[in-house]
């Protein structure tokens, strides 16, 4: 969180994390409240935790230009409002080079707490921002030289690999079960498929994003 644009406000930890962390509280104004491990377990909840506790503002939203200007691979999410999902993908995109997460019709609030500590910390380091105009806007990744690329399970769509050499791709992924509603699918460029075996026809849809991310980092 130090390193991202979401400045906290305040901290609360455990004696131990105050000293290894101090280094970095010297070179920012947070009041910092020590406590036990104990009451840390009663205010998060659960007794696995990290042993400090951070409070931020949410800073004015991105926009979808500021997120875009010099990105070579973005996701474009609809529907997807599984927080484990979200999550994930956030941590995908930063493990493999996804430059910006962007959100369609119907996502979840990527800074759900649960969102926030599946992906690591990385919702606060990856940009991310919405497309208005759901599906139509879509348009402005076009406009923006944005090939839309549609992830489906349908064996006549394109081969991964060979739909992901664009100079820039917006790969857009549904919700697991419903998936990408037809007036999505009627907007992108590309259908593009993850090749399985037989009796598989579909992947958790953030590791379907890393397999496509990760086409996108071999074929660079």
């Amino acid at each position: 969180m130090l390193d991202s644009r979401f400045a906290p406000t305040a901290l609360l930890g455990v004696a131990k994390r105050y000293d290894e962390l101090a280094e970095e509280l010297a070179e920012v104004s947070v009041p910092f409240y020590r406590t036990t491990a104990e009451i840390m377990a009663e205010v998060v909840g659960f007794h696995l935790n990290r042993g400090v506790l951070a409070v931020a503002r949410r800073p004015e939203p991105l926009t979808l230009d500021e997120v875009t200007e010099k990105a070579r691979t973005v996701a474009v999410l609809e529907g997807v409002n599984d927080h484990e999902n979200l999550g994930s993908m956030f941590r995908n995109a930063a493990g493999l080079g996804a430059e910006a997460i962007l959100f369609g019709d119907r996502c979840a609030d990527p800074l759900y707490r649960r969102a926030v500590r599946v992906s690591m910390g990385h919702v606060l380091r990856v940009p991310f921002a919405s497309v208005p105009d759901w599906p139509s806007g879509l348009d402005i990744l076009r406009r923006k030289g944005f090939q839309i690329i549609a992830l489906t399970p349908n064996p006549a769509a394109t081969n991964l690999a060979t739909a992901m050499t664009g100079e820039r791709v917006a790969l857009l992924l549904g919700a697991e079960g419903p998936g990408l509603t037809e007036e999505a699918m009627r907007a992108t460029d590309i259908r593009a498929r993850i090749p399985m075996s037989k009796g598989t026809d579909s992947l958790n849809v953030a590791t379907a994003a890393a397999m496509a991310f990760y086409e996108r980092v071999r074929l660079s």
